[in-house]
C-alpha cells in the first residue's frame, strides 16, 4: 500500500500513488473480464444448436461453465491467503481462476435463476460505487447518493401510484429484507407500543399466498412470531391468492384470539409466476385493518410495460411493495427496493435516537431542526396527518441495518442510460422469448406445459417425457434431475422444482434472452433426454 510519509518519519511526506495504481490494476482486470464477457457474446450463435461450443479445462467445459464437485473445486482453486502479499501478479492469478471457474452469467445459456447477466452500463455504475465506496446512512458523508437515492425512490414509487407528498422509498439489501422491514413496519404502525414493549402477549399472525416466498416464514421466525405464526392461504389453478379464503382466514384468526396486522400479496411467484388479484385482496385488508404488501421482488418491474403492466391492476392500493430490480431489469445483484404511499410511517416504524450517528442535519432547508432519528417516546415517533416531521435526509433512520450502500445508483444511472423506453424494450423482449418457448414446449408431445401459454411471468416450467401410473412422481423428478445435470455441460443450465407429478423444469427468461436459445434448449433436452434411463 502507498505509504503517507517519507521512511525516516520526518521531512517532506511522500505523494500517494493510488491513482495510478488504481488505474494499473483495474487496466488489468478489465483485459481478463472483457474476454470473458465476449466470449459469451461469440458464443450466443452456437446456442440454437443445442449445444455451446466446448472450450479447454479441467473437465467438461463451455463458456457457460467449467463444472465441478464442491470438493474437486475446493483442491483446484487456490484460495491460499499468504502471509506476505503477491502483488499485482498474485491478485490477477486469482481473478483469472474466479473467472474460469465462475458460472459465466452473460452466456445465453444461464436460464436457471431469477436473474442473469447485468448490462454494460451496470458493470460502469459498479465500478463508479466501489469507487466511492460511500456508506449510505447519514447524509453528511454520502450527499450525492441520499438525493439520487430519495430522487429515485419517488419516481419508482410514481410508477406504481404512489404519487401523494410523502410517498417514496428506500433501498434494501435483498428482497427478502425488504419484506422483512415491511413486517417490521406494519407491526409498529399499527401497535406502536410494540416497539418498546414488545408483545404484550399477543400472537401475531401474517398471512401470505401458499406459492409466496419462504422469505416471510424466515422473518417470522427472527422477529418471534415463529413460522407457524405465518398462515398459508389456498391459491387457484392458476398458482393465485383466493381472496375469499384470506377473508374467511382473517375471521377465523381474530375469533381464535389471534392478532392478524400483516397480509403478503405476490407479484410474480417464485415457481410459476403468478400474480395474486390486489383489488380483490385490497379490498379484503380494507375490511380487516391490516396492512397490505406486495412482494414484487420478482414480477413489480412489468409496470415499466404498456404490455404487461395489467397484471398490477390495484397495486396502488398497497401500503408496501418490495421490488428487486436487478432481477427482471438486468441491473447488477443486489438492487433492491422498499416503495411505501407514506414515509412518514416508514420513519414511525423505524426510527431509533443514535446520538453517535444522527446528528443535527442544518441547512437551509431545515432552518437549523434537529434532523437526527428521534426519540421514540416523543410525538415525532408517531406522525399523523396533523403533524409533518421534517423531511428524513439520514436513511438509515429508515432501515432496519446501518451501513448500506448506495445500490440505488444503480438503476439510477440505468435509468437515465436506457430511459423508461429501453427497460420497456427490454421486459417485452423477455416475455416475447418466453412465450416462444411455452408455445415450443406445447407444440411438442415429448414435453408436457404446466405453466399457462403465455406464462404469466417470465418462468416455462414443464415436464419431459412425462410419467404416469405407479411410481411416475420418483421417475419424473429423476429424468428432470438427470437432464438438468446432463445440460450443463452442453451449455445450458436450468433449474427445477417440485409439483404434484415429481419434478418439472423450471426456465427462467431475461430481456437478453433470444429466441433461437429457447429452440436450442428444446433441443437439447430432446436429445439428452433420449439417453436417459429410469
Amino acid at each position: 500500500m502507498n505509504g503517507t510519509s517519507s521512511p525516516d518519519g520526518g521531512g517532506q511526506q511522500e505523494p500517494l500513488q493510488r491513482a495510478d495504481e488504481t488505474d494499473e490494476l483495474i487496466t488489468a482486470v478489465k483485459d481478463l473480464v472483457i474476454p470473458f464477457i465476449r466470449s459469451a457474446d461469440e458464443d450466443a450463435a452456437t446456442k440454437k444448436g443445442g449445444h455451446g461450443l466446448q472450450q479447454s479445462g479441467k473437465g467438461p467445459r463451455t463458456v457457460l461453465v467449467e463444472h465441478h464437485a464442491p470438493k474437486k473445486l475446493r483442491q483446484l482453486l487456490d484460495v491460499s491467503l499468504p502471509e506476505e502479499g503477491q502483488g499485482k501478479d498474485g491478485m490477477l492469478r486469482m481473478v483469472q481462476e474466479v473467472l474460469h471457474y465462475s458460472v459465466n452469467t452473460w452466456d445465453q445459456g444461464f436460464l436457471d435463476k431469477l436473474y442473469a447477466a447485468t448490462t454494460p452500463v451496470g458493470v460502469a455504475a459498479d465500478l463508479l460505487l466501489s469507487s466511492l465506496n460511500t456508506n449510505l446512512h447519514v447524509f453528511q458523508v454520502s450527499p450525492a447518493l441520499t438525493v439520487i437515492e430519495k430522487q429515485t425512490s419517488k419516481a419508482l414509487a410514481a410508477k406504481f401510484g404512489f404519487k401523494g407528498q410523502y410517498a417514496g422509498g428506500v433501498s434494501q439489501p435483498g428482497g427478502s429484507a425488504a419484506n422483512q422491514s415491511s413486517i417490521v413496519i406494519a407491526r409498529n404502525n399499527l401497535f406502536p407500543q410494540t416497539k418498546a414493549n414488545g408483545y404484550g402477549g399477543r400472537k401475531f399472525v401474517l398471512f401470505t399466498s401458499a406459492h409466496g416466498h419462504y422469505s416471510l416464514e424466515k422473518a417470522a421466525q427472527m422477529m418471534g412470531f415463529g413460522s407457524n405464526g405465518v398462515r398459508t392461504v389456498a391459491v387457484d389453478e392458476r398458482g393465485c391468492m383466493k381472496a375469499d379464503v384470506l377473508d374467511s382466514m382473517l375471521d377465523e384468526a381474530k375469533k381464535a384470539g389471534e392478532t392478524p396486522f400483516y397480509v403478503n400479496a405476490t407479484a410474480g411467484t417464485t415457481v410459476l409466476g403468478s400474480y395474486d388479484p390486489l383489488d380483490k385482496i385490497a379490498d379484503v385488508c380494507k375490511k380487516h385493518n391490516v396492512w397490505l404488501h406486495v412482494d414484487g421482488s420478482w414480477g413489480a418491474p412489468v409496470i415499466f410495460s404498456e404490455k404487461q403492466k395489467h397484471k398490477l391492476k390495484g397495486v396502488e392500493r398497497a401500503d408496501s411493495i418490495a421490488l428487486c430490480p436487478h432481477k427482471m431489469m438486468g441491473i447488477p445483484v443486489t438492487c433492491t427496493f422498499l416503495l411505501g404511499k407514506d414515509m412518514r410511517k416508514f420513519h414511525k416504524g423505524m426510527t431509533l435516537p443514535a446520538g453517535y450517528l444522527f446528528h443535527t442535519n442544518a441547512d437551509e432547508d431545515s432552518e437549523g431542526k434537529d434532523g437526527s432519528a428521534v426519540d421514540t417516546e416523543s410525538a415525532d415517533a408517531h406522525p399523523s396527518q396533523e403533524h409533518d416531521p421534517q423531511e428524513i435526509w439520514d436513511l438509515a433512520d429508515l432501515t432496519p441495518q446501518c451501513g448500506r450502500r448506495g445500490d440505488s445508483l444503480k438503476l439510477a444511472l440505468a435509468w437515465t442510460y436506457y430511459g423508461n423506453a429501453g427497460f420497456e424494450a427490454y421486459i417485452d423482449n423477455a416475455f416475447a422469448s418466453v412465450a416462444h418457448l411455452a408455445s415450443l414446449v406445447e407444440s411438442n408431445s415429448n414435453f408436457s406445459l404446466v405453466s399457462e401459454n403465455p406464462p404469466p411471468c417470465l418462468q416455462v416450467c414443464f415436464y419431459y417425457n412425462k410419467q404416469s401410473g405407479d411410481g411416475c412422481k420418483d421417475r419424473n423428478s429423476e429424468i428432470t434431475a438427470q437432464v438438468s445435470k446432463a445440460l450443463i455441460p452442453r451449455g445450458f443450465m436450468i433449474d427445477y422444482a417440485p409439483g404434484e407429478d415429481g419434478k418439472f423444469f423450471r426456465v427462467v427468461i431475461n430481456g437478453q434472452t433470444r429466441k433461437e436459445t429457447v429452440e436450442g434448449l428444446v433441443k437439447g433436452i430432446e436429445e439428452v433426454g433420449s439417453g436417459v434411463k429410469i
